[in-house]
This record gives structure tokens, C-alpha cells and sequence, in this order.
């Protein structure tokens, strides 16, 4: 579909989220999507990104855009990429292939997770030089040194510890949709994949998915809860020490994802840290917090550290929100997969210019001209939409 009749179609975010809804086995659906307990914590990250307003500002002429950004001594053409999910091949076939292109293709960053089911080796063709990679801690120091070597050769740029996953979160929306780690397809399963003829013919091409980086090290038939998988049997719980190693033996960008406490900073940035990702982890892992934009300002306030922001994040006005909070630097997932599981290889590229011309849009009722020049944010009251 040309690129003009993409806009018409599907002119946001929420249009491919619908799409993606009606393609996807619900399974699978209810994994991407879902959170865990009540789902009140993924709720809270979008009522406070809807908190927070601008007041526009008139009579400034015709205008153009800079949305440029400078982040870790990189410049971008714009301040979003491409968070992590893990095991994007269940969403669609190829997933993390078509994302990563999508981001070289755009000079944008794409981090492969841990437990994407694509090893860092296969994805070696597909990524550019903002290839970032997102580790779960492993125990064991020769796994964990053996890791390090391969992303590197791979071409991987920087490292994402994530910090927030101490545990299995119960994510009840996702067991009771019947998915396990790895797949396995029951009748009940294999009655939606029935109903999902486009995704049961991708997915044909490349077999049942399963988390690859880790096949070199688990061997065997492994008994594990339904929202855990098999990286939980490699992986730390990891403290200020496990950090420090991590630090000493990474020779790159090094970055802490699921920061939440604005105590926290200071000792992190001590620990040679180069940036800070604020995260509730999609309200995946724990029901309780509060939404991230709401945090964002006080981790701000206490670190020069760049920081990363995701949670919640369904637009451009949505960026610029974060970036006015104080982000530097703004992540998305669900945005980028739901355009995968919508139109296949064309999504992300669409996703990408959905959020340009979002920001754009804004910025004009703004009377910005470049993402400097965003006015201070205010508070508004959440409105329920039509």
C-alpha cells in the first residue's frame, strides 16, 4: 500500500493496535499486549502522560522542523527508537529482523532483548550501528563473559542492563490465554491459530519460535511457570556488584533500565552508568507503581545523566510530553509491534513516520520549531476519551 494511503488508513497508533488485534491469535495477543494484576499500573502510565499539557503559542509564521536530537554523543534525525520485547517472532515472523531494518534504514536505535527469538549473530546482517542490546543478567560469569563477546562481534553498540525484573511477574491476562515458554500448541491454541490465517502462514515459514541466544546454554526439557521461560534458569537477581562487573567489562554505552527511584540515581552515575532508562516495564511487572511520567521529573532533578523514558507512549504528542519532562530520549514497543503484526515489514517504517508527523503537528501548535524550543509542560485534567 503506497505510503500516502497508509495515512488515510491507518492514521495513528490505536488504528494498527485495532489491525494488529484482528490478526493476532489471541494468545498471542493477550502476551503483547497485557500487563500484569489488575492492569491499574499499565492505566497509570497513560493517565499521566495524559496529565500533562501545553499551552499553544500563536502568530508565529510559516514554520519547518528540526527534530534532531543528540543523545550519548550520537546524533539522531529524530529522539525515539525501538525498545525491547522479548520473543518478537511470536508477535510475527521475522519481527525483529523487519524492526532492526527499519531502524538502521531511519538512524534510529533498535535493542534486541535477551530472549528475542533471534540470536544476536542472525541479526548481524539486519542492524546498523545504533544497535543496542538489552541483557538479563546471567549468573554464571563465563556465560555472562561468553555473551558480552558475542553481542560485540555482532555489531551491537550498546548495553541495556534491565534492573526491574527480579522475579517472574504473574501477568494473569497472559496465563490465561494458555501461552507457555516455550510455545506449546494446544487445541485450544491451535483453535484461534485457525482464525488467524495470515499469522499461522508467517509463522509457518519459521517454525514455532524459541528464545535463540540462549540455545547454546540449556539443554533438556525445562519445568518452569507460564510467564517464565528459560532465561530465568541462567539469570541473577543482580545487585550494585553484579553492575560494577558488568561496567568493567563493557567497553560501550552502558545503560539501567527500570529506574524508578530518584535515590537510586546518584549511586548509579557513581558506578559509571552513562544513562538512565525510566521504565514501569509497560505495567508488566509490578501493578503498584506509579505511572513513569509521574517519576520522571524527581530522577530529573537528581542526575545530569541522560535519561531514556518509555511507558505507556502511544504517540508523538506523547514524545514531546516526555521530552518536556525531562526525558532525553524517548523508547517505544508496543507502538513498533503492533505495526509489525498490522502490515508485516512496511510497519515499523509506518510507525516511524506516524510519530514524525505527529511531533510535527504538535510542535506547529506549539510554535516550536526544534524539540529545544518546547515550552515548560502544565498539568490538565484527565478526560475521559469519547
Amino acid at each position: 500500500m503506497p505510503r500516502m494511503d497508509l495515512h488515510s488508513t491507518y492514521p495513528g497508533i490505536a488504528d494498527l493496535k485495532n489491525r494488529a488485534r484482528r490478526r493476532l491469535p489471541k494468545f498471542v495477543w493477550e502476551y503483547l499486549d497485557s500487563g500484569t494484576g489488575a492492569e491499574c499500573g499499565k492505566a497509570r502510565d497513560r493517565q499521566a502522560l495524559d496529565q500533562i499539557g501545553f499551552l499553544p503559542h500563536i502568530l508565529k509564521g510559516p514554520m519547518s522542523f528540526n527534530l534532531t536530537t543528540r543523545f550519548l554523543d550520537r546524533d539522531y534525525p529524530l529522539p525515539f527508537g525501538i525498545a525491547p520485547v522479548g520473543m518478537s517472532g511470536l508477535v510475527w515472523h521475522g519481527a525483529e529482523q523487519m524492526l532492526a531494518q527499519s531502524a538502521a534504514e531511519a538512524g534510529l536505535p533498535y535493542v534486541l532483548s535477551t530472549v528475542a527469538s533471534q540470536n544476536p549473530e542472525d541479526m548481524a546482517p539486519h542492524i546498523g550501528p545504533e544497535a543496542w542490546f538489552q541483557l538479563y543478567p546471567p549468573k554464571d560469569p563465563e556465560i555472562r563473559l561468553d555473551l558480552l563477546n558475542r553481542i560485540r562481534q555482532a555489531g551491537f553498540s550498546v548495553l541495556v542492563l534491565t534492573v526491574d525484573v527480579p522475579v517472574a511477574s504473574r501477568r494473569e491476562r497472559q496465563t490465561r490465554s494458555g501461552l507457555t515458554h516455550p510455545p506449546r500448541l494446544t487445541p485450544r491454541l491451535l483453535a484461534q491459530v485457525a482464525q488467524r490465517p495470515a499469522w499461522a502462514m508467517a509463522m509457518a515459514r519459521g517454525g514455532t519460535p524459541r528464545m535463540r541466544t540462549l540455545d547454546k546454554y540449556i539443554s533438556g526439557q525445562q519445568n518452569l511457570p507460564p510467564t517464565a521461560h528459560i532465561g530465568y534458569l541462567l539469570r541473577a537477581s543482580p545487585d550494585m556488584e553484579y553492575l560494577k562487573w558488568l561496567r568493567d567489562h563493557w567497553d560501550g554505552p552502558f545503560i539501567v533500565k527500570g529506574v524508578l527511584r530518584a535515590e537510586d540515581a546518584e549511586p548509579l552515575e557513581r558506578a559509571g552508568v552513562d544513562a538512565l532508562w525510566v521504565s514501569t516495564h509497560g505495567g508488566r511487572q509490578f501493578d503498584g507503581a506509579p505511572g513513569a511520567l509521574e517519576i520522571l521529573p524527581a530522577i530529573r532533578a537528581a542526575t545530569s545523566l541522560p535519561l531514556i523514558f518509555d511507558s505507556g507512549v502511544e504517540g508523538g504528542l506523547d514524545i514531546l510530553r516526555a521530552l518536556a519532562s525531562g526525558a532525553d530520549f524517548v523508547m517505544l514497543a508496543r507502538a513498533f509491534h503492533y505495526g509489525v503484526a498490522a502490515l508485516g515489514a512496511t510497519g515499523p517504517d509506518h510507525v516511524i513516520d506516524i510519530l514524525k508527523c505527529d511531533m510535527e503537528a504538535n510542535l506547529g501548535q506549539l510554535g516550536a520549531r526544534s524539540l529545544s524550543d518546547l515550552p515548560a509542560p502544565i498539568p490538565l485534567r484527565t478526560v475521559a476519551p469519547p
